[in-house]
C-alpha cells in the first residue's frame, strides 16, 4: 500500500472525506490511494494475509490501509463457506475494531458482505444493537447497511425496522444511509416502502425522504415531497 502512495491525491481525498477539525473525518491520514488500487492489492495478497496481519493494518494511521484491512477480511470470510469457525473469528474480529471502522467508505465496502451475510441465517439483534448504540455514528450505520444483505435475499422487514430506530437520528450520513436502505428496500416491495413513508414522510429528515423516493416516478416525488398531504 504504501508503494502506491500519490501525494498529488491526498489534499482531494482528505476533503471528500472531511478531515478538517471539526468534520466526520476529522484527523484521518491519506496515502493517495484510489479505491481500486487497493482492491488490487487486496486481490493479489489476501490468502497471505493472517490475522496479526489484519491486527496492524487495522490499526493504521492512514484510511486507505484499513480499508485495505477491511477488503481482505471480506475476502477471507467469503472464501470460507466451509468454515464457520473462520467465519465466526471474521466476524469477532470486525465488531471488535468497529472504532476503526471510522468512516461512511469503510463501512459500506464491508458491513453487509461480513456482519449481513453471517447474521443471514441467524438471529439479527446484534444490528439493532448497533443501531442503538450511543458510541458512534459508524457502529449505527453499520447496523443499517447491514441489512443490505437480506434485501437482496428479498428480506426488508429488518431494514424497515432499523430504519425507525434512526428516524429522527441528528446526523446527515445516517440519513443518507437509512434513506438508500429504504430505496434499495422499495425495490423489492414497493408497497412496504410506501406504507412507511405514508406515516412517516412528515416528520422524516429531508435527505433521508429524498434518497427513499429517488427512484419514484415523478409525480409519486412530488407527493411524497409536499408537505400538506394527508397520509393515505
Amino acid at each position: 500500500m504504501q508503494r502506491n502512495a500519490c501525494e498529488a491525491q491526498v489534499p482531494g481525498l482528505s476533503r471528500f472525506f472531511k478531515t478538517c477539525p471539526g468534520q466526520y473525518g476529522e484527523g484521518d491520514r491519506f496515502l493517495g490511494i484510489k479505491v481500486p488500487v487497493t482492491r488490487a492489492v487486496v486481490k493479489r495478497l489476501w490468502r497471505e494475509t493472517g490475522f496479526p496481519e489484519l491486527e496492524e493494518c487495522i490499526g493504521s494511521e492512514y484510511h486507505e490501509v484499513r480499508l485495505a484491512a477491511l477488503l481482505t477480511l471480506v475476502e477471507i470470510f467469503s472464501h470460507a463457506r466451509n468454515h464457520p469457525a473462520l467465519q465466526q473469528r471474521c466476524v469477532d474480529f470486525y465488531l471488535s475494531h468497529t472504532e476503526r471502522i471510522n468512516n461512511w467508505d469503510l463501512v459500506d465496502l464491508s458491513c453487509y458482505p461480513v456482519l449481513g451475510q453471517w447474521l443471514l441465517d441467524k438471529d439479527r439483534s446484534l444490528l439493532y444493537e448497533l443501531a442503538r448504540s450511543g458510541k458512534s455514528i459508524w457502529e449505527q450505520r453499520i447496523g443499517i447497511v447491514s441489512t443490505m444483505t437480506f434485501i437482496r435475499h428479498g428480506q426488508t422487514d429488518d431494514t424497515f425496522a432499523i430504519a425507525d430506530i434512526l428516524l429522527h437520528h441528528p446526523h446527515d450520513l445516517i440519513h443518507k444511509a437509512v434513506g438508500w436502505l429504504l430505496r434499495e428496500a422499495g425495490k423489492r416491495d414497493k408497497a412496504a416502502l410506501e406504507a412507511f413513508l405514508d406515516t412517516r414522510r412528515s416528520v422524516m429528515p429531508r435527505t433521508m425522504l429524498r434518497y427513499a423516493i429517488e427512484r419514484f416516478p415523478e409525480e409519486e416525488r412530488k407527493y411524497y415531497l409536499r408537505k400538506d398531504v394527508v397520509p393515505r
